[in-house]
């Protein structure tokens, strides 16, 4: 399985002179002959860098969005698939984003909304609405209680890999989930972790998690600050993980 990140809000070292960055998240997964395109950041950028790695966006299988957030969700106005692609979104998406952007995602894509997990493809599950089970994240977006913010859950022989968007419903409350849902315990987690220095709250319960789960692999990125980064790499070891990168499991 490789998964390569396509837009993070910085370029990484490797590939810094062939890629661009901006705030958000994309993500190209091949795993089994089966590719995925994890969210879209928020203009063409992962298009461009797609094409700058060599990866053929036009072989995705499926188009997945995390939630319905503009800097997840933008880069839909700007691809160039050649046929309609399945299209697996939270049916909030469709409601939330402006009109203009829904009638052509609309026009585009095969769309499979679902509020409930989803196995759409063999040992693959978009997880749907996350249960928000915990008392230290607060499974929100300012005042809106983002249903649609939902994440992949990958079944494998070693565990199960949990990759986010934005982890507004919390990202322990969807690695829960990910293990009801596959019957796994943890072995790699990825993406957005929505975790910033003025929440310690949710930050040190989500250390505290992690701490007991013992994920082998723990890739936070995108919406988390430099302060907490810094901290889960003093507790974890981690490696950042940035756009151009790849990460094989």
């Amino acid at each position: 399985m490789k998964i390569t990140i396509l837009n993070e809000n910085i370029v990484g070292q490797k590939n810094n002179k062939v890629c661009l960055a901006e705030w958000g998240l994309s993500a190209f997964i091949q795993i089994n002959k089966i590719n995925i395109l994890f969210d879209t950041g928020q203009t063409n950028v992962y298009w461009q860098n797609a094409k700058q790695l060599k990866i053929n966006l036009n072989s995705a299988n499926f188009v997945v969005l995390s939630h319905y957030h503009w800097d997840h969700t933008g880069g839909l106005r700007y691809h160039n698939f050649k046929e309609k692609k399945k299209l697996i979104i939270h049916p909030l998406i469709l409601e939330k984003l402006p009109e203009y952007e829904s009638i052509k995602i609309k026009n585009d894509f095969h769309i499979l909304p679902s509020e409930k997990s989803l196995e759409f493809s063999k040992n693959i599950f978009y997880l749907g609405e996350i249960p928000r089970e915990n008392n230290f994240e607060s499974g929100m977006y300012k005042n809106d209680t983002m249903l649609d913010d939902s994440a992949l859950a990958i079944k494998t022989k070693n565990g199960v890999i949990v990759i986010s968007g934005c982890s507004h419903s919390g990202i322990c409350n969807i690695c829960e989930y990910a293990k009801k849902i596959t019957g796994q315990k943890l072995y790699a987690v990825l993406g957005g972790f929505h975790l910033f220095e003025n929440n310690q709250k949710a930050v040190k319960g989500t250390i505290k998690y992690f701490q007991a789960e013992k994920p082998k692999y723990l890739y936070p990125m995108h919406c988390v600050d430099f302060p907490t980064l810094s901290l889960f790499h003093s507790v974890f070891k981690i490696v950042k993980i940035s756009t151009g990168d790849s990460i094989t499991l």
